[in-house]
């Protein structure tokens, strides 16, 4: 069995006919046992909710995207909708520089504000970061954050970054960047990752690895970033699989009580 931990089912794009039951019933087909489904706005956040209630391998986070603070969010209400039971994780939060510099000083404070809901109601984060590495990691431990753990998602950075965040007691998790041609160094990083700090993911509907590079992704493809890690790491799909998944329930309690 294995685990998508980072997905955005309420922003598929699906062929004609298609539903997001047919979605999920193809995860499930390739042994996909559970789907973290990541909250970017607050005010997407009831609908993304209400789409996924009624499947039971489907978790959901809180939280507002770094590159979605054009508009002010209500911290009061953030830390109201996260106190959910059926709400596993705060974020995805972090700091994005790479598409977005003018807004620095919004996100660094939206970061912050993300860490203390995290800290109040003990449940891990979900970084977003691009091009910040060294604000990203002196955020996260000037705000204590070593003190609920969480997860580098998509990580694209370096492997001293991945180390730092590693010795605060986070995840890195992988998604099909890492199968494409140019992610040479992103490789690296994966090989030197220990097998017990590896999540797995596929952002969809963002990113599909390859072979279907392209193509709207979704979370029945988290088995091919998988079977290359696996590869990667000179170890079995089955171990690779295996791993993965203790280690996001380890990382999330909570979804445990939903499947």
């Amino acid at each position: 069995m294995l685990v998508d931990s980072h997905c955005h089912l309420n922003r598929l794009k699906f062929k004609e006919g298609e539903t997001l039951d047919d979605v999920v019933q193809f995860a499930r087909s390739r042994d996909i046992e559970h789907m973290l489904c990541v909250s970017v706005t607050l005010d997407e956040f009831p609908s993304m909710r209400d789409v996924v209630a009624k499947y039971d391998d489907v978790s959901v986070s809180c939280g507002v995207h770094p590159l979605d603070l054009d508009k002010p969010y209500d911290l009061a209400l953030l830390q109201q909708l996260a106190d959910d039971n059926g709400v596993v994780a705060i974020g995805e939060t972090g700091l994005d520089y790479y598409y977005s510099k003018d807004t620095i000083a919004l996100q660094q404070q939206s970061f912050r504000d993300h860490i203390e809901v995290a800290k109040e109601l003990n449940k891990p984060l979900i970084i977003h970061t691009r091009d910040a590495r060294e604000d990203t990691i002196a955020i996260l431990k000037e705000q204590g954050a070593e003190q609920v753990g969480g997860v580098m998602h998509c990580f694209t950075e370096s492997l001293e970054m991945a180390q730092a965040a590693m010795d605060l007691g986070f995840y890195i998790s992988f998604s099909g960047i890492v199968t494409f041609k140019n992610a040479e160094e992103l490789r690296q990083v994966a090989q030197a990752v220990p097998l017990d700090k590896i999540l797995v993911e596929t952002d969809s509907p963002y990113l599909a690895p390859v072979p279907y590079r392209g193509k709207p992704n979704q979370p029945g493809y988290v088995k091919e970033v998988a079977e290359y890690i696996a590869t990667l790491k000179g170890v079995s799909y089955e171990e690779l699989a295996a791993i993965t998944t203790q280690n996001f329930y380890r990382l999330f309690p909570l979804a445990k009580t939903k499947g």
